[in-house]
């Protein structure tokens, strides 16, 4: 029988080096800093990218979102960032993965597959065998103004879980999760990760008790998880 595995958890949207450390403390696995973006919260600088990046320690995650989509644009700013992982948040038009992980040897490579309807899974599928990770959210690139994530709602969770069962990558779950419905979405989508933004977060700010709830509700849920399977 297979071992219920607690979710990694992913904080995302890091504005700043106290947020970064207080993640840390309550569990994060890794943190999400938000480069340029077309729409969205959380944006930061490059220099402040870097300058968390830094402080960050080695075991932790520290993910650039980068909404670049020429990879000799996206090795230039990883190489000023400075961040252990990249997460590409729209495709890419110029180059391919492994152009990219060739270029930064030990620099783990994320896509983001934005979940709108069946051909979602087709897409994960696609890129699934030429990247680390999959990073599922809702999000819409069609849009006139691109919407690439930090959108605060969730998504059709039977799509993630197709799609969970069909690649044979590490899977992260975002879109909408709160202290609230994370049990839920553990449950249904069994994601390797969890990647939360707007859900531990008052008036834009970390809020350290959501944060603790949110940790809560993740060790409870994989504890009930377990215990049903005994």
């Amino acid at each position: 029988m297979q071992a219920t595995v607690t979710p990694r958890v992913k904080i995302c949207c890091i504005s700043s080096v106290e947020e970064a450390a207080l993640a840390v403390e309550c569990g994060a696995s890794a943190l999400g800093l938000v480069s340029h973006m077309p729409s969205g919260p959380g944006v930061i600088s490059d220099h402040q990218i870097a300058e968390i990046a830094a402080t960050v320690p080695p075991p932790i995650g520290t993910f650039l979102l980068t909404s670049r989509q020429n990879v000799s644009d996206i090795i230039a700013q990883h190489r000023f960032c400075r961040t252990n992982c990249i997460q590409i948040c729209d495709h890419l038009t110029g180059g391919i993965h492994r152009e990219l992980k060739d270029a930064l040897p030990g620099i783990s490579i994320v896509q983001v597959i934005h979940v709108c309807g069946p051909e979602s899974v087709d897409d994960a599928c696609s890129v699934a065998p030429h990247v680390d990770a999959i990073l599922l959210d809702s999000g819409n690139q069609k849009l006139a103004i691109k919407e690439l994530g930090g959108t605060g709602k969730t998504h059709d969770w039977t799509l993630s879980r197709t799609i969970r069962d069909s690649i044979e990558i590490p899977m992260f779950l975002a879109g909408g999760l709160t202290p609230e419905n994370v049990a839920q979405a553990i449950q249904e989508v069994g994601p390797f990760g969890l990647d939360v933004c707007s859900g531990v977060r008052t008036n834009g700010e970390l809020d350290e008790a959501k944060l603790r709830r949110f940790f809560v509700a993740v060790r409870s849920a994989t504890s009930h998880q377990a215990s049903v399977m005994a």
